[in-house]
C-alpha cells in the first residue's frame, strides 16, 4: 500500500492521489497489494466467534476474503470498494458470493440493510488524514446505538503513506463523541507493513 517503500520494489504508477479509485485501480492491475493478507486473520475469527449474528459492512473490502467467511458462516454481509479493479478481484474468488461486493463510495453508499458491525481493515489508514473526519461522521450515521465498528487500526503517525498511521491520543479524540471503545488487543499476525503497529478495536456506537 505504501508509496515509501524501497526504489525498485514496486511497479511505477501515475497516480499518487488515493483519493482516487485510479490510485487503487492501478495498483490491483499491477499486482501491487502489500495490504492483501491472501486471507483472514485470527482477531476477525475470533470476533466472529464470540459476537451474535448481525448484519456486516466492509468499506473499502479490497480482496474480500472477510466477505467470503462471513458468507459462508451464514452471516448477512455486503462489501464494497470505489476501485472497479479490486471489486473485480473480490467478485473472482468470492465465487457465488460474488454478488455480495458491489463498487460504491463508502461516503455516500446506502447499505441494503442496518449494519448492526461495519468491519475495518485497512481502510482508515487508507484514506488521505483530512478524510477522517468525515469517516468517523459516517460510520456514526450508518451505525444505530449499540452498533459495532470493529477491526484492526494502524497507530501511530507516518510521514506519508498510504497507509496513513494516526497517533492514538487522536483517534481516541475523533472517535469519542460518538463512540466508545469496549475492545484493545494486539495482533499477532499483521502483514509487514503493518507489523508491530496493529490493534484489534471495536467501538460501540453511543
Amino acid at each position: 500500500m505504501s508509496d515509501s517503500t524501497q526504489p525498485g520494489s514496486e511497479p511505477t504508477f501515475d497516480s499518487r492521489d488515493p483519493g482516487s479509485a485510479h490510485f487503487w485501480d492501478e495498483r490491483f492491475r499491477k499486482g501491487f497489494t502489500p495490504w492483501d493478507q491472501a486471507g483472514v486473520q485470527h482477531a476477525f475469527l475470533a470476533f466472529m466467534a464470540r459476537t451474535e449474528r448481525r448484519p456486516v459492512l466492509i468499506p473499502g473490502c479490497g480482496s474480500a476474503y472477510e466477505a467470503l467467511a462471513l458468507a459462508r458462516a451464514g452471516w448477512t454481509v455486503r462489501a464494497i470498494d470505489f476501485s472497479a479493479d479490486a471489486v473485480a478481484a473480490a467478485r473472482a474468488q468470492l465465487g457465488e458470493f460474488g454478488a455480495l461486493v458491489e463498487q460504491a463510495d463508502f461516503f455516500s453508499y446506502m447499505p441494503p440493510f442496518e449494519p448492526g458491525w461495519i468491519y475495518e481493515r485497512a481502510f482508515f489508514c487508507a484514506l488521505p488524514p483530512a478524510r477522517r473526519a468525515d469517516y468517523v461522521q459516517r460510520m456514526a450515521q450508518l451505525l444505530a446505538p449499540g452498533g459495532l465498528l470493529a477491526g484492526f487500526f494502524f497507530l501511530g503517525s507516518t510521514p506519508k503513506g498510504p497507509p496513513f498511521g494516526v497517533e492514538r491520543a487522536q483517534l481516541e479524540a475523533l472517535f469519542a463523541p460518538s463512540f466508545e471503545l469496549v475492545e484493545d488487543a494486539p495482533v499477532d499476525d499483521s502483514l509487514p507493513v503493518f507489523t508491530g503497529r496493529e490493534r484489534w478495536l471495536t467501538w460501540r456506537r453511543r
